[in-house]
């Protein structure tokens, strides 16, 4: 009985083992091992908490990442050391590799800032820039025109 018992641990343990290596064998395919080196900038991923306002905003609407930031050190392949900014300084300024995301700089994302001529009550003229979408909606015998407007 002892003997029997043994050989259902061990085929229990087999098939087992088999499918964590087959479970493992899918993941793999998708896995990618990131690594950052000193000098990259990256994203920093928080996770909102409730009621704790860190990152301005509270809620659904707080930011998911944060930064960028410049990677000053790495601690191991999988911990890195930021230059974090002085509002932040309560927080540890070593993060696991699943936190960052990598920051690809691109001019085309910056938006010039356009000054805005203010009248003395505080009133500002709008202008269209162009116009985006023309479409008529036909309410029975009505056509009403919509512009959408930049």
């Amino acid at each position: 009985m002892v003997r029997h018992t043994a050989d259902k641990i061990h085929m229990i343990r087999s098939r087992l083992k088999a499918a964590q290596d087959r479970q493992k064998s899918y993941v793999d395919l998708k896995r990618r091992d990131i690594e950052y080196y000193v000098g990259d900038k990256v994203f920093l991923k928080i996770s909102p908490c409730k009621g704790v306002i860190r990152f301005g905003k509270r809620g659904k609407l707080s930011p998911r990442f944060i930064g960028p930031y410049e990677i000053i050190e790495r601690i191991r392949p999988v911990a890195y050391c930021f230059a974090l900014p002085p509002k932040l300084s309560q927080i540890h300024d070593i993060f696991h590799v699943s936190m960052l995301r990598r920051y690809k700089s691109d001019p085309s994302h910056v938006l010039q800032k356009q000054p805005i001529e203010l009248r003395e009550d505080l009133t500002y003229e709008e202008k269209p820039v162009e116009i985006i979408n023309r479409e008529e909606k036909v309410l029975r015998n009505k056509f009403i025109p919509l512009v959408k407007v930049r």
